[in-house]
């Protein structure tokens, strides 16, 4: 671990408060003296370092808040590093559209695209150094990962374990080859033990995500205190939010499923009040790609995550859109507490992940479902599996390019695909919480089969690697899906970044408007601006009478999208196939 210089607990006032909030979490996951010992050595590290106040930031966020997820190489120029060329396209491309940048893992790394860290204070040499991580976070709020449940059979820790070493040799979990894993919940249908030759002889070890992928044993408190180290190094380079990767399978105990675990939820309140202490206006984020009712236990009783993914959005969204209904759409949002105070929805439609189908469990119809993943594939799109514990398996995600996946409907491809993609984000960034743009969403980008060829791996058709030669001439041809995408979207973002009514915890109510109308209102914080977000889910034109609205007699009323005023508040307005209205009653803030 690298160093820190200790301070005495004695010494220092805050020692209390700290031991209050985090010593009985620590209590509830690991023995009295284990705790106490923990508590101190966790202290030690972050003395030289504690911020001024320990009081929670609530005004971490607002409206203006956009964020861009991207590999560190998703584009390329020759005889450049990646992490440059990336931080020279943000600034060409998307300085006044995005606030935020979350960097997918950039350490050096053995599979699974960066997710099977090898070092992690280390830069993959292929994308850049660690100076061109801290120069992309002077200019953008920076995102990394914690990869945390696992790390890779290459790291250091791990061939300490191969090789009988301390410490490594306490950092993973052994079960005897026979022991009765079927409870266990899996996110892949690979083997859950691999078989391991050491000093000792053979073992087995916990491998929930693939054999390069190797599970770290938290029981052991080293475990842990590696981790805060890691998280520390991470917030002194500068990052803003730190994304907690396969959190959901941290706690490991035979007899259970091994996921959502109370000992998880505990770990991850410590790692909260650990970041409280150090800058509270850095956020937590948690990714547990889960049915909503568990995606939801990790706000905690806003003690956990600041933030936590909307994972139901992207497979309803895409689902309304190819059906042109949105009555499940509805049903969802109808059933979404709004975010407690200081947390908030991560809303995102795409990702460097496949769209995720756990999430839609009991709430489309069987039918639906199948039609949705039967257009999939139709669209170019290829289903991974997962593993159920009788032996069986269930998809468990869509692997497509989210512009390919809105070329049509479920009646086949049509002439809408532009208008049905920019109406998906439009949707996504109007709805409470903080937007994340994939960039390859920005970017309009297809499906990248070669690449799916060249890896063996589904995820890695939506993993394209542009030429920056190749895309700035598609982003300067106006009539290319590139620049006619990013140039709406960031026009759209433009206009939503000034409105209060968009702020992450303004108030959110959902419409009930005829089944291809998605509606839904959106109030400031300080109740004096409205607005009206109504999106045509159809690829035919929709009438909206006026009277379906509370539109306040006494306030002018204007559509900021198309920058139309609304002169009488019993007419009828017609939205063309996909079209989307914020019909507000503040627009003075409206670009001219």
């Amino acid at each position: 671990m690298s160093s820190f210089i200790p301070s005495s607990p004695t010494l220092n006032p805050p020692y209390d408060i700290f031991t209050r909030r985090i010593l009985p979490l620590l209590q509830s996951v690991y023995d009295e003296d284990t705790a106490q010992s923990l508590l101190d050595r966790i202290y030690a590290h972050l003395a030289p370092l504690l911020s001024k106040s320990l009081d929670e930031d609530l005004g971490k966020w607002s409206q203006d808040n956009i964020l861009l997820i991207t590999y560190g190489d998703s584009i390329r120029r020759e005889g450049e590093t990646p992490l440059v060329t990336l931080g020279n396209f943000l600034r060409r491309y998307l300085k006044d559209t995005i606030t935020g940048v979350h960097i997918l893992p950039f350490c050096p790394y053995s599979s699974d695209d960066g997710f099977a860290v090898i070092d992690y204070r280390a830069i993959n040499p292929e994308l850049g150094t660690w100076e061109d991580v801290k120069a992309i976070a002077r200019e953008f709020n920076l995102m990394v990962d914690l990869v945390i449940n696992h790390t890779s059979s290459e790291s250091e820790w791990f061939q300490q374990f191969k090789q009988g070493q301390k410490p490594g040799c306490d950092y993973f979990i052994c079960v005897d080859a026979d022991t009765d894993v079927s409870q266990v919940v899996r996110p892949r249908n690979s083997p859950l033990l691999v078989r391991v030759e050491t000093p000792e002889g053979e073992k087995h070890i916990w491998a929930t995500f693939s054999e390069d992928q190797v599970d770290l044993n938290f029981a052991n408190p080293d475990v842990f205190m590696e981790f805060v180290d890691i998280l520390l190094y991470y917030v002194q380079a500068g990052a803003k939010y730190i994304r907690l990767d396969a959190i959901g399978y941290l706690w490991k105990e035979l007899g259970t499923p091994c996921i959502h675990l109370p000992q998880t939820h505990a770990l991850i309140k410590v790692l909260r009040e650990i970041l409280q202490t150090l800058n509270p206006q850095i956020a937590l984020i948690t990714e547990t790609n889960v049915p909503n009712r568990e995606n939801l236990s990790y706000f905690g009783n806003r003690n956990e995550a600041h933030m936590i993914y909307n994972f139901s959005l992207p497979p309803l969204l895409l689902n309304a859109l190819l059906q042109g209904k949105s009555d499940h759409l509805r049903t969802w949002m109808m059933s979404m507490p709004p975010a407690p105070l200081g947390c908030a929805y991560f809303n995102f439609t795409a990702s460097h992940d496949g769209i995720g189908l756990r999430p839609t469990e009991g709430l489309l119809t069987e039918d639906e479902y199948e039609q949705l993943i039967a257009t999939m594939k139709q669209f170019g799109g290829e289903i991974s599996m997962r593993q159920q514990s009788d032996g069986s398996e269930s998809p468990y995600e869509i692997n497509i390019s989210l512009f390919e996946a809105l070329k049509g409907t479920v009646k086949g491809e049509d002439e809408w695909q532009i208008q049905r993609f920019l109406c998906s984000q439009t949707i996504m960034m109007s709805l409470e919480g903080i937007p994340a743009f994939y960039i390859h969403s920005l970017l309009a980008t297809g499906n990248d089969h070669q690449k799916v060829a060249q890896t063996g791996r589904k995820r890695s058709i939506n993993r394209h690697q542009w030429d920056e030669a190749e895309l700035f001439a598609q982003l300067e041809d106006t009539t290319s899906p590139q620049a006619q995408v990013l140039g709406e979207l960031s026009r759209l973002i433009g206009i939503r970044r000034q409105q209060p009514a968009f702020h992450p915890n303004a108030t959110q109510y959902t419409l009930h408007l005829k089944k291809a109308l998605f509606g839904f209102w959106r109030q400031s914080m300080n109740r004096d601006q409205s607005i009206f977000s109504i999106h045509n889910l159809s690829d035919r034109p929709k009438k909206l009478p006026l009277t379906e609205l509370n539109l306040v007699c006494t306030d002018p009323w204007c559509d900021l999208i198309g920058g139309t005023l609304i002169t009488d508040l019993y007419q009828d307005v017609v939205l063309d196939p996909y079209q989307s209205m914020w019909i507000t009653n503040k627009f003075d803030r409206l670009e001219k």
